[in-house]
């Protein structure tokens, strides 16, 4: 049975290749866009099974024209892809007002006012899914990537809170946080005008592994697509999605050492209770 997917940010990276994939199987896909003509050769090749819609996620009222027109033309949209972003690498010193606002801007509000004007369709269809592309940054923490870590834990909170608001209307969310892979990211990360007094830190030294090739990165963009595809045809749909080896071991990682950190103050959280005889006295 042939389905309709609403995917932003579908340009290129993981957003193309679900596109790519989703249409090769038969169904259809309204894929947003920012650049005219990244999509030309999908359009001649599948022709009406995809709409392109021009789209910058950070116009509020074009996003929600988008999604109305989208539900009124097709009537159902069973899956909506919450996948337009974008990375900032550099110290938050380094980092513009302007720059700190505009990756907010795209990567939470973008998919906040995607998701919150979708809602209301999805309720009245009686079901669907979003899928919300997060990242392994949704859950560790790498220095120099504070305002995308910003973000990407923003929106992770956002889904968590309104998963369980929808539940009763069947709506269900998957988070997917892939870890770095071969994808044009890295090349469309914005690069703050550098500090030097930073220079031999963690955050410049990650910076000069990411662009100097000593990060070796191991994810593959084809298999992380085909996994979220698989995740979001599957009869229960996962609520996270890892991806990708590196990603288990450093989520995994800060994971356990945040339960050690819970573990260790329990005394001291516990206490800052009322008694159970001061509360009786109440």
């Amino acid at each position: 049975m042939t389905k309709t997917w609403l995917i932003t940010g579908a340009s290129s990276g993981f957003g193309r290749g679900m596109a790519e994939r989703l249409l090769a199987r038969g169904d259809q896909v309204i894929a947003t866009v920012r650049r005219q003509g990244s999509l030309d050769d999908l359009a001649t090749q599948y022709g009406d099974r995809l709409r392109v819609v021009y789209l910058d996620v950070t116009d509020i009222d074009g996003v929600q024209a988008a999604v109305n027109q989208a539900f009124a033309d097709y009537k159902r949209i069973d899956v909506i892809v919450s996948n337009a972003g974008y990375g900032i690498l550099g110290t938050v010193e380094e980092t513009s007002i302007d720059q700190m606002r505009d990756i907010i801007e795209t990567n939470l509000m973008g998919s906040m006012v995607l998701i919150k004007a979708a809602l209301p369709h999805l309720r009245a269809q009686g079901s669907g899914r979003i899928v919300q592309v997060s990242s392994e940054g949704g859950q560790i923490a790498y220095p120099g990537f504070s305002l995308y870590h910003a973000s990407k834990w923003g929106i992770e909170g956002f889904i968590e809170s309104l998963a369980k608001e929808v539940q009763p209307f069947d709506i269900d969310f998957m988070i997917v946080e892939p870890g770095p892979s071969r994808t044009a990211f890295v090349g469309s990360i914005v690069l703050p005008d550098p500090i030097s007094d930073y220079d031999g830190t963690p955050a410049h030294d990650l910076k000069d592994a990411a662009f100097g090739g000593g990060w070796v990165i191991k994810g593959d963009p084809d298999r992380m697509v085909d996994a979220m595809i698989t995740a979001a045809d599957a009869p229960v749909m996962p609520f996270r999605l890892l991806l990708g080896k590196d990603a288990y071991a450093g989520v995994h990682g800060a994971l356990s050492e945040r339960l050690a950190v819970l573990e260790a103050g329990r005394d001291v959280t516990e206490a800052a209770d009322f008694t159970e005889e001061e509360l009786a006295a109440m």
